[in-house]
Formats: structure tokens, sequence, C-alpha cells
């Protein structure tokens, strides 16, 4: 790599800064805008018509992608799943909640989103794979995995939470990936920290965010982009929590579902942040206005007002999950369980602060109590917490319920504020239960 791709990153933010200032706040909300890859093999086919500066063949463009690729909407009142919602939701999947005994996640359990597919490393495997590290840096890097592998790696334990979990309980409903309360997991991620890497490199003095590439590439909402995220540089290179560039998951190299062969995690965040399939890595010295980044994954209250810049998805919020108790019905999933006492347990998480009370429900949330929460791990502050408690069950219906407050007092809701996107729904779970006669 050469000095003419930290100059081709500059170039394309300054091109885009004035796009932004240009454009009328509706027209960025809807039009989002015309993202330039990253020059690379997966870039070059569709960047041409923006770098030879054709505006109309580029209106052409746009317009050919729009027609198949939707806006987003809100679900009509009386309106169900759709197909379209059922076709992700059958590729993309949670975790089974009786998962969550597991304190780590086996990675074929641990939830899954794959924004476009899954891409292929090459011909050549991972020999041929390399990780460039560019921009506002005084040494541009290049790396293939044997040199990431040769830097000191470390391992942390991540709860990772997709920023939509919890959309399909949202009235009215935002149509997408319709994720109940399953989309999270704990992995052991090892890797190089991403600061050592930007160490190597030398930062310049000029740089305030990193921008994180990824090999999947598609179109959505009518902008054809590779999926990019950015963090500010104090994020970017801060030792708690400290950041990975992680090449394996629990012990063994990442799966290709979950980033093979290297991938972003970022501990705290929403799953959004956490970049899979990573290949390009560029400080910027302006803030990055990507797709991902300043259109779609932003809390927007309002359903009807396109010039609503919304505030930026970020950590995750507190949650705690249970393990529904008893056994299921198969349609339903209503649980069934016998007179007496009953174990109740579960794991509890935030990306804001440890989790430091867990309260417990069997009666649609009219009284609680508190639940016994464990120590957890000095070293995995940013991984989930497990919690148990005892119910006396009584013949007839309850229903179950489990809330988190984590020490910087941030609580689950009872009743959930809406946003367009159905991001950071963290509602109290309700597990419906039928405790059978005596006898039965």
């Amino acid at each position: 790599m050469d000095g003419r791709d930290a100059r081709d990153v500059q170039d394309h933010r300054d091109v885009q800064d004035r796009r932004d200032v240009q454009a009328e706040p509706a027209e960025q909300a809807e039009q989002a805008e015309r993202i330039v890859p990253h020059d690379g093999p997966l870039g070059a086919a569709h960047a041409g018509v923006e770098h030879a500066g054709d505006a109309h063949a580029a209106d052409v463009h746009i317009s050919a992608l729009r027609a198949v690729s939707a806006p987003s909407r809100v679900a009509e009142p009386a309106e169900g799943i759709s197909t379209e919602e059922l076709a992700l939701a059958a590729r993309n999947h949670g975790l089974p909640l009786e998962a969550l005994r597991y304190e780590v996640t086996p990675p074929g359990l641990h939830y899954v989103l794959v924004h476009y597919d899954i891409p292929t490393v090459g011909a050549g495997g991972v020999d041929d794979w390399t990780l460039t590290v560019r921009g506002r840096v005084r040494n541009p890097l290049s790396l293939d995995l044997a040199t990431l592998r040769s830097f000191p790696a470390v391992t942390h334990r991540v709860t990772m939470e997709c920023a939509g979990n919890g959309r399909a309980r949202l009235t009215p409903r935002p149509v997408s990936q319709p994720w109940l309360v399953e989309a999270v997991g704990t992995a052991d991620w090892t890797g190089v920290p991403l600061r050592t890497l930007l160490a190597e490199a030398g930062v310049e003095r000029d740089a305030v965010e990193a921008v994180f590439t990824g090999a999947d590439h598609g179109v959505e909402r009518g902008v054809e982009q590779d999926y990019q995220r950015s963090l500010p540089l104090s994020d970017a290179t801060a030792d708690d929590p400290e950041v990975l560039v992680a090449y394996e998951m629990n012990g063994a190299p990442l799966p290709p579902q979950h980033g093979h062969p290297v991938r972003l995690v970022v501990p705290g965040w929403y799953g959004m942040a956490h970049v899979k399939w990573l290949r390009d890595i560029a400080l910027t010295s302006t803030p990055f206005t990507g797709f991902q980044q300043a259109v779609a994954y932003r809390y927007r209250r309002s359903a009807d007002n396109p010039d609503d810049p919304g505030e930026p998805v970020t950590r995750i919020a507190p949650r705690a999950l249970m393990i529904p108790p008893g056994f299921p019905d198969f349609m339903s999933r209503t649980r069934v369980v016998r007179p007496g006492p009953v174990r109740l347990e579960g794991r509890a998480w935030s990306g804001h602060a440890p989790v430091t009370r867990v309260e417990v429900s069997t009666d649609d949330g009219d009284t609680w109590t508190e639940a016994a929460l464990d120590e957890g791990l000095k070293e995995s502050s940013w991984a989930w917490r497990s919690w148990r408690t005892t119910w006396e069950a009584t013949p007839g219906t309850h229903v179950l319920s489990a809330r988190a407050t984590d020490a910087a007092d941030h609580t689950q809701p009872l009743d959930q504020p809406w946003n367009r996107g159905g991001f950071g729904n963290n509602l109290v779970q309700r597990i419906p239960v039928i405790c059978l006669p005596p006898g039965d």
C-alpha cells in the first residue's frame, strides 16, 4: 500500500462533506449519501461513476438501485410479519434462551446478523487476506494474518447484542429483522488491541475517528455500499473497554458467519459497531458520515418527521433474560410447570456499567423481588452476569419477568419509548407460564 490510499480516503471525506453541506436534512434522511467504497477488489467495480464525476450517470445508478431497495417503513396496525421479514429471520438467528445456561456461548448458538452476504476470503484462502491501516497515520500498514498474529494477543470475554433486539415487540413495528429478545451471545474473543495497531501506524495529530470497512457488500435503501462504521478516536484507543481486532472466537478461528478471518470487537457497544470480515481501518480528520453511521443506526423518535436526525446508537442498554422454566408448548412456547419450588435463573448485562441488581416478578410486573447475583469475573467486566432465585409456583396462569439495573443507575423500562428503527428496545421480558393442578 502507498500514500495514495491515504489521500483517497481523505479526498472521499472532502467530497462527502461538501455533499452533506449542500443537502437539505430531509434529502439526507431519504437519500442517505452516495458512498464511494474503499479502493479494492470489492470497491473498484462500482466506484467509477463517482470518480468520473458524472452526476447524471450517478443519478441513473441510484434510481436503478432504489427500484430494488425499498426505503425504511413502519408496519400498518393490522399488518403481519412479511415474507421479506421471515427471510431475514431465516438467515439470521438468535440465541435459544435455554442456552443462557452456558457462561460462554458456543459459536453455533451465538446470535448472528449478516447485513448482506457472508463474503468468501478468496481463492488463496486466508493467505490472500490483508488488513490495511491508513488515512491519518504516519506509517500505513498492510498486515496479513500471520503478521497480525505476531503482535501480542489478548482475550476478552464480551457480551454482544444486536441493536435491533426487541424490535418485533414494538407497536407500531419497524419493518426489518424481527428480533424478539434472543439477539445476544457471549464469547471469548482473542486478537490484537486496536490501540496497538494504531500505535504501530502512528496516529496523526488531526485524526478524530477510525473508519472500519468490512468485506460484505450490498445495497440498503438505495445505497450501494461496503459495510462501514466508525468510532471516535478516544474509543478506538481506550484501554477499558479495549477494542480488539479479533481472529479467534472461543479459542478457535472465527467461523465464517462471525467474521472469518478477522473482525472488530467493541466491548459495551451494540453489534453494529463490531464490524465483521474486517479489511480496512482508515483514520480521518473529520467525522465519518457513511450510511450505517449517519442514517441507519439512529434513535429517531418521530414517525413522520424526515428532518429528525436522531441520536446515534452506541452502548448497550441494560437487560436481564430468564431461562424459561419448565417445558414448552411447541407452537406458543408457553411454559408448563408443576406446583412447588421452581428455580428461576438467567443472565444480565449492560454496556454502560456493571449490572448491580436483578429483580424478578411472577405476577406480570405488579411486584418485584431481588434475585441473587453472582460476583462475575473481574477480567470480564463487559460480559453478562448470572442470577438466580426460587419461585413457589401455584396452580394457575402466571407471567414471569426479570429486569436489570446497572451501576450507572440505568434500569430496564416497563414501557418502552418507541423509535423508528426499533433500536435499543430493552423492555422487560414476559414469559407466560401455566402451573398445572396438583397431581397432573
